[in-house]
């Protein structure tokens, strides 16, 4: 398999095509659970705020699930690997969590039928947001153990190439996943169903990461019992200062991710209602008669699909230009390749906040997904050459803290900012979910300047 140095394998191309098929599976899933949680909550009952809330699911399991498994990941040794145990256990619970979750309802009144109660009004709604938690914490639990197989198994100079590579997994797995209910709408005039799409990337998780487990051969690690002993009685918080404490270097990673985050899931949280109620014009369907909400079905149906099409066109240009992206980097650095997509990206959404003609928005997106392509490889490159060997998992799950925090202050503050932003008019009240790309802009541009002051090694 390749060259070898050090235990460490060079990876050929077919070769990182096949690591990165399982992240393929991963976020097929997290894209259906991006475009269509919303439709699904606010069906039942969810304000932007409640929404938001709903949404804290993955930063606050992110916060605290990939801290903990990829420490516990560091300090697992199997025959079957240190990481693979975790990213199939994530793979199967979150499997069931998705096809659970649109089935929130039905699933809420059988509890109720079998306890021989009557099933509350907001049942449905309390077993849609126990479900998001669960597939949010599973995607995390696989997340960070994946993306430390890179330090684990792979030469130091292919670290930012297969990241890349990761990218590229991520993009194509949301285009398929956002693209495909539009396509048979389009070519075969069949409107799939939300309970279908769920079950669809379900089985992309469960089968990618199968597959990822069965191929891809980890490194095994030699220690005696007395060096894995010490590595376990080595606790969070010594981790957390040994991490910081490795270069300056670090922390301006991290800050560049804490504001490129804040960015990014302003417009992932908001990007669906934006195109319903903004674009296509619904008004709060919220607390309305069921014959007003059966009067704009067929809109909403327009508009998400819409949505879903420009989450396509977003991930199809991070799928297409995530390896350039690898190659530039290896030759211009990371730190500049970076600074640019991300530019790119916040002018983006500026030129969002002043349209709502779904031609231009797809334009738009379409340029965001330049910074998108950046953002899942380019940030963890850099990391990487500060990373201590036999603390990849740790390591990765501290960062995320970084990724995971941020999205709290979009899942409370920015959600309680829209829903005060309310806009009346003779259709029905509505809100300014625009202002979400605003934010992500301000933010986006922050981490430009942050990226500027951080000093990259350099190799010989």
């Amino acid at each position: 398999m390749g060259d070898s140095v050090n235990g460490l394998r060079r990876l050929t191309s077919v070769q990182l095509l096949n690591f990165c098929l399982g992240f393929f599976g991963l976020q097929f899933a997290w894209q259906m659970r991006i475009i269509l949680s919303g439709p699904v909550t606010e069906e039942l009952g969810a304000s932007p705020f409640i929404f938001g809330l709903i949404w804290l699911a993955g930063p606050v399991t992110g916060m605290v699930v990939q801290p903990i498994i990829g420490a516990l990941s560091d300090h697992t040794y199997t025959k079957f690997g240190r990481r693979r145990p975790f990213l199939l256990l994530g793979a199967v619970l979150a499997a069931i969590a998705l096809w659970a979750f649109p089935n929130s309802e039905p699933i809420a009144q059988f509890i109720a039928d079998r306890l021989h109660v009557p099933a509350p009004a907001i049942a449905g709604l309390l077993v849609a947001a126990v479900m998001i938690w669960i597939i949010d914490a599973c995607v995390n639990a696989a997340q960070g153990p994946y993306r430390a197989l890179i330090p684990d198994n792979i030469v130091p100079e292919q670290h930012a190439i297969a990241n890349s590579y990761l990218s590229f997994a991520i993009g194509l797995g949301s285009v398929i996943a956002a693209g495909t209910a539009p396509f048979l709408n389009w070519a075969f005039d069949y409107q799939m169903s939300v309970n279908a799409q769920f079950v669809m990337a379900a089985l992309a998780f469960l089968l990618g990461m199968i597959w990822t487990c069965v191929t891809f051969k980890e490194n095994a690690v030699q220690k005696t019992e007395e060096e894995k002993k010490q590595e376990k009685e080595q606790t969070f918080i010594e981790n957390f200062k040994e991490f910081f404490s490795s270069s300056p270097e670090v922390s301006k990673i991290c800050l560049v991710q804490f504001f490129t985050w804040i960015g990014v899931m302003s417009m992932f949280i908001f990007f669906t209602q934006f195109s319903v109620h903004t674009v296509y014009a619904v008004p709060d369907l919220t607390n309305v008669p069921d014959e007003i909400q059966t009067y704009y079905a067929s809109t909403i149906a327009i508009a998400t699909n819409f949505s879903s099409i420009c989450f396509a066109i977003f991930n199809l240009v991070c799928f297409l230009v995530s390896l350039p992206i690898g190659i530039l980097s290896t030759k211009f650095g990371n730190k500049k390749v970076h600074m640019a997509a991300l530019a790119i990206m916040a002018l983006s959404y500026i030129m969002m906040v002043f349209t709502n003609n779904p031609k231009l928005i797809m334009l738009f997106m379409a340029l965001a997904g330049i910074g998108w392509a950046s953002i899942l490889a380019l940030p963890f490159a850099m990391l990487t050459e500060y990373i201590k060997k036999g603390s990849e998992g740790s390591v990765m799950g501290i960062f995320n803290i970084f990724i995971a925090g941020p999205q709290v202050l979009v899942c409370t503050l920015l959600a309680w900012f829209i829903s005060r932003c309310v806009i009346e008019s003779p259709e029905g009240m509505n809100y300014h979910w625009e202002y979400a790309f605003l934010v992500g802009a301000v933010v986006l541009i922050l981490s430009v300047i942050v990226t500027n002051s951080i000093k990259e090694k350099t190799r010989n």
